[in-house]
């Protein structure tokens, strides 16, 4: 039902029909270390806002895809940082279906 490599990132934590029929999915990012600090040390802060993304309908269902990012403190800095997606993007062979999903969610 999800974009192909979504499920390796994001965890599903809720799914709901509204009443007009819009079906929305909650989506939180794993908390798995950036690839690009995987040697520091990091502690989890929580998440920026959720934000909402149009996905493709569901047997003629709206679908909303309600998207919370990670975000995390490198311990050695107090620096607070988030996955670069574009990095993973580049770095990443991933399915062109989830590289849509990632253009849609994070431009």
């Amino acid at each position: 039902m999800l974009p192909a490599g979504v499920m390796e990132y994001f965890e599903l934590m809720n799914a709901e029909q509204s009443d007009d029929g819009v079906i929305k999915i909650y989506l939180e990012e794993k908390n798995i270390s950036p690839y690009e600090y995987r040697l520091e040390k990091l502690h989890s802060k929580g998440f920026l806002p959720e934000v909402e993304v149009q996905d493709f309908p569901i047997r003629n269902h709206k679908v909303l895809l309600c998207i919370k990012r990670r975000r995390w403190e490198v311990i050695r800095t107090g620096e607070i940082i988030t996955r670069d997606w574009t990095a993973l993007r580049e770095r990443a062979r991933i399915t062109s279906e989830f590289g849509l999903f990632l253009k849609a969610v994070f431009g």
